[in-house]
């Protein structure tokens, strides 16, 4: 079928709507009219190539929309289902079947390679095959995804916002929940208040943490973390950052959720815990460097990373959802939508930071 996508042509250039060929879901497939996408810092990542992605692509990997087609095999959803889309994983891996599909053993072949689990694309522009991302491609007007990638979702939420709780609102919430498993009391610091770590402050306001510290450098997103349950906000611009963070829990937090992608705050978040305190590393963070003995092993801490939250997303959107119906999960308050011919400014004001979670409207 002829489908409006936005095309990543070439490295750093901007998205083109444009008309491509999508094909028909295969057994194991679903086809899903796209309502809304979630603009992503991985997306920027991608078409920046930062992290290699075959180009030409269709990018977008927070999709919501309506099941409009199933395979013969697919069991989980069914036409006129509300769905959002997630990441891509196999299902067969030792890590899959135990229940940590983020950790998939083809987690960056099927998200980041271009292809679908069969090894196959599924969107054509004339004779040239496009890549997919995160095995959806969620920057059109329909998206073919495996049934592993798709969430059924209930019909009295406004679907339009839902997208992101498939990646960056699902990898800040499910670190915290899922991850660390803070204990209620327990103290945590959250390093960048965009959309994963802001969804991180309310999911350790969730948990009932003694302690939740808000680092940013932009004052705006400072105020709404404090909203969003942060009992203290630190600008880092302004101070010693590791020096307050004791200062405020009397030696250090428990946990730190990493999600800057800053090589000096990579380190000062393991710097700023208590021992036997645990830095969780979300962002994609180049090289920085640790004085092992000092900052890690004399103190008994540790580095872990997490990916998409540990989450199982069949199991785990719909309990943010649950959360948010409850009124004890307001991701809501992070968002700006933006037309579908907008999606480039919508990348603009990301970056800025003027803009939290832009989503894009598809239709």
């Amino acid at each position: 079928m002829e489908i409006k996508a936005a095309v990543t042509h070439g490295k750093g250039e901007e998205f083109k709507l444009e008309e491509v060929r999508l094909d028909d879901p295969k057994d194991n497939e679903v086809l899903v009219k796209i309502v809304a996408s979630g603009v992503c810092h991985t997306d920027a990542v991608a078409r920046d190539q930062d992290v290699p992605v075959p180009l030409p692509a269709v990018l977008g990997h927070e999709g919501s929309g309506v099941v409009e087609k199933i395979g013969s095999n697919v069991q989980t959803v069914e036409p006129g289902d509300h769905a959002v889309l997630s990441f891509s994983s196999c299902g067969h891996c030792e890590n899959c079947l135990t229940g940590y599909p983020s950790y998939c053993l083809y987690f960056n072949d099927l998200n980041f390679g271009g292809i679908m689990n069969d090894k196959t694309k599924r969107i054509h522009q004339g004779d040239q095959e496009l890549s997919t991302f995160f095995g959806q491609s969620s920057f059109g007007t329909y998206a073919v995804a495996n049934a592993r990638n798709v969430v059924k979702v209930d019909k009295d939420v406004n679907l339009s916002l839902l997208g992101p709780l498939g990646c960056g609102i699902q990898t800040g919430a499910g670190t915290v929940l899922n991850k660390l498993q803070p204990k209620f009391g327990e103290t945590i610091a959250v390093y960048g208040c965009g959309a994963v770590g802001l969804s991180a402050v309310m999911a350790a306001n969730i948990v009932g943490c003694a302690k939740i510290i808000a680092v940013d450098v932009h004052d705006s997103r400072l105020e709404l973390a404090k909203e969003l349950g942060a009992t203290d906000v630190l600008n880092s611009k302004e101070m010693d950052i590791v020096d307050e963070i004791k200062k405020i829990t009397n030696g250090g937090t428990n946990y730190t959720v990493e999600s800057t992608s800053v090589p000096t705050l990579a380190r000062y978040s393991v710097q700023a815990l208590k021992p036997l305190g645990v830095s969780a590393v979300v962002g994609v963070t180049q090289e920085t460097e640790f004085n092992v003995f000092e900052d890690i092993m004399a103190e008994g801490k540790s580095i872990v990373g997490a990916i998409e939250g540990n989450a199982i997303p069949q199991l785990f959107v719909p309990k943010l959802i649950a959360y948010y119906k409850a009124g004890k999960f307001p991701f809501d308050k992070l968002v700006k939508v933006y037309d579908f011919d907008e999606i480039n400014q919508a990348f603009k004001d990301s970056k800025k930071g003027t803009t939290v979670k832009p989503i894009v409207r598809i239709a």
